[in-house]
């Protein structure tokens, strides 16, 4: 049985919680819920786990903070034996239009923190990862502030769609492949 791990990233406390940078922790809450499933506080992460077509699955968000996400990925990497090509991260990205979904094999940190550590603690960047975009509309400077903001109201309306969109991605990344996930996902 092939062992999977989905890492939705995010910063925990109540001060983050509808902010742009936690969408990873919306996406794998998503999946919790479509499979029933509640999230306990363990080691470095609130964790949930299940079996579904040959695969166990475990879903995390990270209680190390965005920037040292590396720790609870690594942690449960070796806990739940999951090889890097059966880790996906699910992230954030400014460079993407609100709603777009990325999803590479493996590729550059492009500026998020979370990715650096993660590269960093893998000591490489060869691993998948599901970028949700959410835009870029801020002034110079003003980048942080937008990250760690609250969705628009327009983009509120529209946000439920896509994350359950990139539920789905990350559903297909399990049980189609990389490939198959890439091609009905990334547009």
């Amino acid at each position: 049985m092939s062992n999977y791990l989905i890492a939705g990233l995010g910063n925990i406390g109540d001060e983050y919680t509808e902010t742009r940078h936690n969408i990873g922790f919306k996406i794998v809450e998503e999946l919790a819920s479509r499979n029933k499933l509640v999230f306990s506080l363990e080691k470095n992460a609130f964790v949930c786990t299940y079996k579904f077509k040959g695969k166990n699955v475990t879903l995390i968000k990270p209680t190390t903070y965005m920037n040292l996400s590396g720790k609870a990925v690594r942690y449960w990497m070796d806990e739940m034996n999951v090889k890097k090509e059966n880790l996906l991260t699910v992230l954030d990205d400014l460079a993407l239009p609100f709603g777009t979904i990325r999803i590479r094999p493996k590729g550059n940190d492009g500026g998020h923190n979370g990715l650096k550590d993660i590269d960093l603690v893998l000591k490489d960047n060869n691993y998948p990862r599901l970028r949700f975009g959410i835009g870029n509309e801020y002034h110079k400077g003003q980048q942080i502030n937008y990250v760690l903001g609250k969705w628009k109201a327009e983009e509120n309306k529209e946000l439920g769609g896509h994350i359950i969109n990139a539920a789905s991605a990350v559903e297909s990344f399990l049980f189609e492949g990389i490939s198959n996930a890439m091609t009905k996902f990334n547009k």
